[in-house]
């Protein structure tokens, strides 16, 4: 059976900072509830790449395909009117402003009638709304009502990833989301990804952790050198082939076996 079209995929994309070629013809593809890694050395082209399927970077070269059409993402605004949310590694969370704050930065609701008009925010039903949503994602925050930046790192991480959970319908990128946290707070998080899987949503992991990403991800797609160079089944891949790939020490064979672009296939 032919597998449906992927929910965001990219095909062929080029983008060069100066003369610093930084995509050469990327292709990577995510389907609907699906967590796909996208893993590769320091300078392979993932943040560029996230940043292109984001609408932050335009690409110079490709197309970009999106529930079955070709789009085009012009700003991150473009691409969260989609659907289509990033928590970052610096999680870019506002640390004098308490969790509810933070999920609404930008969104704010304002009250009803001429208090709206004037601009008075609607404090009680966005706290309403932020509960639920932590709840539903079982995040757990020391004090909802305290500033962001007195929170551990988990529970910061554990804001950033629900915010992007709370507005994205279709697709959250997350990069490094457990980078300098401890065993405990990692293995919330990854449980957090697992949550977000199963509400439908599908997710996009940039990480260098082959242990996590082989306990969360269905799917793993190596980039090296600005280009994919492998697909993997999380199910079938080991740790050794994860750092083949990335490496580059056994990459033919998996462009033969996973039918990459370099194999011809897609």
């Amino acid at each position: 059976m032919a597998r449906p079209p992927a929910l965001l995929e990219a095909r062929g994309i080029r983008k060069s900072f100066g003369h610093v070629e930084a995509l050469r013809g990327a292709d990577f593809e995510v389907h609907d509830g699906e967590v796909v890694a996208l893993m590769g050395d320091n300078g392979a082209g993932k943040s560029t790449l996230v940043k292109t399927l984001s609408g932050v970077l335009t690409p110079d070269a490709g197309e970009i395909w999106f529930a079955g059409e070709r789009v085009s993402l012009t700003s991150a605004q473009d691409a969260r009117r989609r659907g289509i949310e990033t928590v970052y590694q610096d999680l870019a969370l506002a640390d004098t402003l308490d969790p509810p704050a933070n999920l609404f930065l930008g969104r704010e609701l304002v009250r009803k009638g001429l208090w709206g008009r004037l601009g008075f925010l609607n404090h009680g039903a966005m706290r309403a709304q932020a509960s639920e949503a932590f709840d539903r994602l079982g995040v757990t925050v020391r004090a909802e009502h305290g500033a962001v930046g007195s929170l551990s790192g988990g529970q910061r991480q554990g804001v950033a990833v629900c915010r992007a959970v709370m507005w994205a319908s279709r697709v959250v990128f997350m990069d490094e989301p457990t980078a300098a946290l401890g065993v405990t707070q990692t293995r919330n998080v990854l449980e957090l990804i697992d949550r977000v899987r199963s509400s439908g949503v599908a997710v996009v992991l940039i990480s260098h952790s082959v242990p996590e990403v082989l306990a969360v991800a269905d799917r793993i797609e190596v980039m090296r050198l600005g280009r994919r160079v492998a697909r993997l089944q999380a199910a079938d891949a080991t740790t050794e082939s994860v750092v083949a790939a990335i490496t580059g020490a056994e990459t033919e064979d998996l462009l033969d076996e996973q039918g990459t672009v370099d194999g011809g296939q897609r």
